[in-house]
């Protein structure tokens, strides 16, 4: 429920009354005095999905409400109150523009507190990291409050609040640089101390391995996550769960920049560093995009740059150079591993499916690019394939045939590894 106040001109009071009597809404109204100039205040218990319907009726009817207060409201009893609810009980209505704007500033923090818990949030996911465990990981994305500033940018930028939009910005570049930051100091102390050998391979990490380079499922994941973050902010409902999605797709891989920096990575961090900023972009993209497609539009054209001084228009304008410039990156990085992930796949697929390698059939496809680890010392993208063999004696010697069939689909030098599982079937007694 919401407890709707208008503030209304005289000259508007029959009509408000005309709009909340045929849409059955019961309300009480008072005479109120401002400067001199009657006005009255409607106050009323409507449904939250009727809120956006409601005011529009009002701005059909003509009322331009100079006063508006949507406040929570336990519980309402009124006569026409349960109808009402029955009627608006299975509809969808998004947040007005006012609400989702409150409900985005309240999840805003100060940046000393953001910055800290980024931080600490970082320092953990470094820990969970090297150890190698995925609970402590999950739990630094708990804590990372990095969703607060991803959905106020993009709410400033689809309602048109300029400030918000730049000021949550801002907050996202520090928070990530914070980030880095505090995972590299945290592997320092670490690699110094002797508490993980300094001889150690972090590329051989399994959760580092899917974190070194950008890739089609990761920008996918954050494209999902932005756009999860969005439509749940639209909701009455909370939206912490969603911030812990969007943490996962970005805190770990800060993690991994850091560590990639400590250990003397440079590959590994240039390509995490760049599938974060990839991330980072394709978050704010999907959750811009929901709440445009949703109807959030600004008050007023050209609002990002009108009456701003010309440092702050340089500002804009350089970051949103910036930011064409990731995307771009990012489309045609993407698109490019997505085509070579495809044709990998379809080769071993292929090999696969002869006779000889009946016995052989695959788990799992994983590309690294430009890494080095497990014995591989090349800038060549890295295709790694377990598969299961189900035969006796020595597994047939597949790596050899299977990079020379990637290396002439794709036009370029592969490095291939591969695994094997091997199991036993049982046989059947006569």
């Amino acid at each position: 429920m919401r407890h709707l106040e208008v503030l209304v001109d005289d000259g508007d009071r029959e009509t408000v009354t005309e709009v909340f009597d045929d849409e059955g809404v019961d309300f009480v109204r008072q005479e109120a005095w401002t400067d001199g100039t009657r006005k009255w205040q409607f106050s009323a218990p409507v449904p939250s999905d009727a809120i956006g319907y409601l005011l529009e009726e009002l701005a059909v009817a003509g009322v331009e409400d100079e006063q508006l207060v949507i406040g929570s409201l336990e519980s309402a009893q009124t006569p026409q109150g349960e109808a009402l609810q029955s009627r608006f009980a299975s509809g969808f209505d998004p947040l007005t523009q006012p609400e989702i704007t409150s409900k985005a500033r309240d999840m805003s923090q100060d940046p000393t507190s953001f910055l800290a818990m980024v931080f600490l949030s970082a320092v953990i996911a470094a820990a969970g990291l090297l150890i190698g465990s995925p609970a402590i990981v999950v739990g630094s994305m708990v804590i990372a409050p990095i969703v607060g500033p991803v959905l106020t940018a993009t709410v400033g930028a689809a309602v048109g609040d300029r400030q918000m939009l730049l000021d949550s910005l801002w907050l996202q570049a520090v928070g990530l640089v914070v980030a880095v930051g505090g995972a590299a100091l945290f592997a320092s102390i670490v690699f110094v101390s002797g508490v993980s050998p300094s001889t150690l391979d972090i590329t051989s990490l399994e959760l580092v391995a899917v974190r070194m380079s950008p890739g089609v499922l990761s920008a996918v994941v954050g494209l999902a996550a932005g756009a999860a973050g969005a439509f749940a902010l639209t909701t009455k409902g909370p939206t912490a769960l969603i911030g812990v999605m969007i943490a996962a797709a970005l805190i770990p891989t800060a993690a991994t920049s850091g560590l990639a920096v400590v250990w003397g990575e440079p590959l590994v961090a240039v390509g995490s560093l760049l599938q974060l900023a990839i991330t980072m972009v394709v978050i704010n993209l999907g959750s811009f995009v929901v709440l445009v497609a949703m109807g959030y539009r600004p008050a007023q054209s050209g609002w990002l740059l009108a009456s701003a001084p010309r440092r702050r228009k340089l500002a804009v304008v350089g970051t949103a150079i910036f930011l064409l410039v990731v995307a771009g990156t990012a489309a045609a990085t993407t698109a490019q591993q997505a085509s070579l992930e495809q044709t990998v796949t379809q080769e071993v697929d292929g090999l696969l499916s002869e006779p000889a390698y009946a016995e052989l059939e695959s788990i799992s496809i994983n590309m690294e690019y430009g890494a080095t680890g497990s014995g591989v010392d090349t800038e060549a993208p890295t295709a790694s394939v377990v598969v299961t063999y189900s035969g006796t004696g020595e597994p047939p010697a597949v790596a050899t045939e299977l990079q020379a069939r990637m290396t002439a689909a794709t036009g370029q030098q592969l490095s291939v590894r591969v695994e094997f599982l091997e199991y036993d079937e049982p046989q059947d007694v006569g």
